[in-house]
């Protein structure tokens, strides 16, 4: 193959800048080889035959073969199946390609993967709905990954071709998920083949191993806040056959509001075994974290201190630990065999302190009722206790009620897999066909309590050793226990088929299919067994328009089933609070969504360096789509509902330029997401009718999702040691999440900028500092509506008249660190 030939078949995306021929891979060579988005797959191709054949000899992949084999190349590949094995030529891929590699992750020296998907993917997006910056919301085209129980997850993740959406509630935990051990992290869209919840896209994240990581790395780094973040990693190959590699992260972050401490450690781990072709892998991780999550507080607590928290405690501790086998077959010089195997336990543990609705009865001030009254009896809910009676009012006659939940989540999980590809040419055309199937079974036990106790003028929770039973009318927030299991099964298959040299079409889907049960181990309300299953189909097609500029068009569909947290509570007439309690199990319909894209993408090699662009659009419909519902004048409690039809359409365009002395990206992302059918939801909206509810009209916009993103990133290189860079972000204003029918202002605009430099003070030991918020900004990443009446303004003495809270974002921050390479 021709330089030329392979520059255009490794740049195409717009987002490779160049072919680059590296030695091995190693810790010291990231930054001096300027390693593309897109690890590069290492080909042994064998001679070119005389006459063409029917089924030419396929390349095998030799990374890091010894120096006598045959003449190696090359080239960029891009997921599209969560098999770990080879991908698809990116100019042969119908839809966006977004990338970030191991240096650019490096570069934002975050221990949170989502920092680096925000700065270089557009129309990514990320904030801090839970108040931990290692719990963020990931936002992409409209769609969520959020470690925050009761959002509706959109987006599929998986590591190392595992799906890491958690079991009970789909959610993605980003602090459990080994950063400095990716090697890529790839956002996929248009694609069913990575199966539930990929209904706007996949994060694909690919993890380095010993033979694409050899050498060791040390890192680490302080700063503003207490944060003190460290880790090493090490992968060597052992000979031709053999490769072992490890990661181990620690983080220690203050946090800058109160009550906001986090701890992070991480280890991975894998071990790998090659020959003539064929791979496998056993690695694994575990983690231990424990995070606060002070999550969203009033607005004129934040006007009094940026720092404030509402109530106390809010924290969460995740642990993890996982194992997966993973092997790669090349039977045949055209068909190649996948297989993985995996195992993943999970717990988690919440203590969250919240205002309650439980006061002291209006009739006997000596029990304990719950506070509206029934405006058929015209009394109030006793609350009772595990027992069954009636509480006693055992307080003081000025305290403020309040309760602590609690939640224990433990899954366990287990799965297989398998994908088979082959490469014979069809009718005298190049052709890749793709089948797999994959099977997954998840355990899971969640139990819920709730213990009253009295708040503090510095919103803390103290508890009384007094736990609420099931009472209330017709809620119920007595102690909860079940038992949920997750079987999904998947089929899938792809074929991408060239017309001629320019024009690819690719055709395919999946079949889904789910059952997920429910068993109440203290009851029979909880108790239900549903069963979802649905086809996606793919098409798409490319057309290489010159050698430097491609067109992409493509249509998919994708759905995701209910989770067992969502079944478990989708009663209006029993709502429950949503996260930490549930109680009764009507059925939900599955969410499909319906996407378009097209658009082109290409390259061009200026003096300064590759120039690579793209520009895209997208229209994406939700159809039976699911949206928590608060329920008016019970603080905390609602229910899940299918709410119709929803659309996220928009634009995409991104530019960089990229050299060994330059490094610059910028896009722009639009997004228009809107209601399409018309609905009721309760809120706590200054805008809510006498009932507390809100009328949601076709055409409405979706909160929290702001319509424009703007990014920029540069980087250059001072001298051949010095560098410099910075970042820059901006997000358009969002409305208030609650404010459906948008009627309230806007939460404002922000534009956040950051700098960074790096001096390599000898071939193995650098220093390097980051300040971030360098204007030290205060802006707000979400807003939502609280009950003014649940609990007083303490800093005044009277009632809150803001009606929102706000997650407020970092001030300024200055960090510093070293990194030593071996």
């Amino acid at each position: 193959m021709g330089r030329r030939s392979l520059l255009m078949a490794s740049v195409s995306t717009g987002l490779m800048s160049g072919l680059v021929f590296a030695g091995p891979a190693g810790a010291a060579q990231d930054e001096q080889t300027n390693v593309q988005n897109l690890p590069p797959i290492e080909v042994t191709a064998p001679p070119p035959p005389a006459v063409r054949r029917t089924a030419p000899t396929r390349p095998v992949a030799r990374i890091g073969a010894p120096a006598s084999a045959a003449p190696k190349t090359r080239i960029y590949v891009y997921p599209t199946s969560p098999g770990t094995g080879r991908g698809l030529d990116v100019d042969k891929v119908p839809s966006a390609i977004n990338a970030v590699d191991a240096s650019q992750i490096r570069r934002t020296a975050s221990p949170d993967i989502a920092v680096a998907l925000q700065q270089y993917v557009p129309g990514l997006s990320i904030n801090e709905v839970t108040g931990n910056p290692f719990q963020p919301d990931v936002q992409f085209r409209g769609y969520v990954a959020s470690p925050l129980a009761g959002t509706p997850q959109g987006l599929a993740v998986y590591q190392n071709g595992v799906r890491i959406n958690e079991a009970f509630s789909d959610i993605v935990n980003w602090d459990l998920i080994p950063t400095a051990a990716i090697r890529s992290a790839v956002v996929v869209t248009n694609n069913p083949a990575y199966g539930l919840n990929a209904l706007g896209g996949a994060i694909d994240l690919q993890m380095k191993n010993g033979f694409n990581y050899q050498g060791a790395e040390i890192d680490i780094m302080g700063g503003s806040f207490g944060r003190i973040q460290g880790s090493a990693q090490w992968g060597k190959q052992v000979d031709n056959n053999w490769s072992v590699y490890g990661a181990l992260e620690g983080v220690h972050d203050n946090g800058f509001r109160n009550f906001s401490q986090s701890d992070v450690r991480r280890f991975y781990g894998d071990v790998g075994y090659r020959f003539e072709g064929n791979e496998f892998h056993i690695n694994g991780g575990v983690a231990n974290n424990s995070l606060a999550g002070p999550s969203t507080v009033p607005a004129e607590l934040l006007q009094q201190y940026w720092g404030a928290t509402y109530t106390t405690p809010q924290t969460i501790s995740n642990k993890v630990g996982y194992l997966n086998l993973t092997g790669k077959v090349e039977a045949t010089p055209t068909w190649t065999f996948e297989g993985t195997a995996h195992l993943r336990s999970f717990k988690q543990s919440t203590v969250d302190g919240n205002p309650t609705d439980t006061v002291p009865c209006d009739a006997d001030a000596t029990l304990l009722c719950f506070g509206d009254v029934n405006p058929l009896t015209g009394l109030q809910a006793p609350a009772n206790g595990l027992n069954g009676v009636q509480l006693a009012n055992t307080f003081a006659p000025d305290a403020i009620l309040s309760e602590i939940d609690r939640t224990t989540t433990k899954s366990t999980t287990f799965g297989v897999s398998g994908q088979a590809t082959n490469t014979d040419q069809l009718f005298g055309h190049d052709n890749r066909f793709v089948i797999g199937a994959s099977y997954d079974v998840s355990s899971t036990r969640f139990t819920g309590s709730a213990e009253l106790g009295t708040i503090g003028t510095n919103y803390v929770v103290t508890g009384s050793g007094i736990f609420l039973g099931p009472s209330g009318d017709p809620t119920s927030v007595g102690p909860v226990s079940l038992r949920t299991v997750n079987q999904y099964h998947g089929l899938y298959a792809l074929d991408t088929f060239n017309v001629d040299d320019r024009f690819a079409v690719t055709a395919g889907g999946r079949f889904n299919a789910a059952r997920v049960t429910l068993m109440d181990q203290l009851g029979t309300a909880l108790n239900g067994d549903h069963t979802y299953d649905r086809f996606n189909p793919i098409i798409g097609g490319t057309y290489r328009i010159t050698s430097e500029v491609t067109a992409y068009a493509g249509y998919s569909e994708a759905n995701r089933v209910p989770t067992p947290l969502e079944l478990g509570c989708a009663d209006p007439a029993r709502p429950c609070i949503i996260g930490q309690f549930l109680i009764a199990d009507p059925p939900l319909q599955q969410v499909v969504s319906k996407t378009f894209e097209a658009g082109f993408r290409g390259t061009k090699e200026l003096n300064i360096g590759s120039l690579g662009w793209k520009i895209g659009a997208y229209r994406a419909t939700n159809y039976d789509d699911i949206l928590a519902t608060p329920i008016p004048g019970l603080t905390g409690f609602g229910f899940f509902q299918n709410v119709g039809r929803t659309r996220r359409q928009g634009v995409e365009a991104e530019v960089s330029i990229k050299s060994n002395v330059l490094q610059f990206q910028a896009s722009y992302a639009f997004l228009d997401a809107r209601f399409l059918d018309a609905l009721t939801l309760g809120s706590d909206s200054p805008f809510a009718d006498a009932d507390g509810n809100i009328q949601v009209l076709p055409g409405n916009h979706i909160p929290r999702l702001p319509s424009h993103l703007i990014k920029a990133s540069v980087e250059y290189a001072v001298t051949d040691v010095w560098k410099v860079g910075g970042d820059a972000l901006f997000v358009s204003s969002q409305y208030f999440v609650g404010d459906e029918s948008n009627q309230f202002p806007k939460l404002p605009s922000y534009t956040v900028f950051n700098l960074h430099t790096s001096y390599q003070i000898t071939k193995n030991f650098q220093i390097y500092g980051r300040v971030n918020n360098i204007f030290d900004n205060r802006y707000s990443t979400l807003g939502t509506f609280f009950d003014r009446e649940a609990l007083p303004n303490f800093t005044n003495g009277a009632e809150f008249n803001d009606p929102r809270s706000l997650s407020p974002a970092r001030p300024r921050a200055f960090y510093a660190g070293m990194r030593v390479t071996f």
